[in-house]
């Protein structure tokens, strides 16, 4: 799994891991969009790191629904300057999303999905680069689309 330097091209061996409570103090509304503190009780919450650093690239919020066998992204967001057009770093939302799709994987062997409710402003983006299949109110990715964003963003 990687992300590509904006500017030399260079790729970056990246890690997700889960959020810990000392991880929360870094996190605030300078580099990030989202209030992550009160979904530490009902998310599972993972950071997106270049291995061997402990900078936070990007956050993931993560909830179960095993009735549905859909693991459903509650937030994601990359750091302030990883995102639009004068971005640091490509690719840590994809690696993110095929991280959640592996972790579905992982939950609902037989018929896994992912899905996510997303501003409207980034619905489109989601379709065209991600694959999502528009659910209406929600965006989700299941069979093929699914394997193909793991195969694409984390092997």
């Amino acid at each position: 799994m990687y992300i590509i330097n904006q500017e030399s091209g260079e790729r970056k061996a990246v890690e997700v891991l889960p959020v810990s409570g000392s991880d929360l103090k870094r996190v605030n509304k300078t580099r990030y969009f989202f209030n992550w503190k009160p979904l530490m009780e009902s998310c599972r919450l993972f950071k997106l790191v270049i291995k061997g650093a402990d900078d936070i690239l990007g956050l993931m919020a993560l909830i179960d629904h095993p009735a549905e066998e859909r693991t459903e992204i509650k937030l994601l967001t990359s750091s302030k300057e990883n995102v639009g057009k004068g971005k640091q770093y490509d690719r840590i939302a994809g690696c993110l999303l095929a991280f959640a799709a592996r972790e579905a994987l992982g939950l609902y062997e037989k018929n896994p999905c992912i899905s996510l409710l997303p501003k409207t402003n980034l619905k489109q983006k989601y379709i065209d680069k991600y694959q999502m299949i528009d659910g209406g109110r929600q965006l989700y990715l299941e069979d093929n689309p699914l394997m193909d964003l793991i195969e694409r963003y984390l092997l």
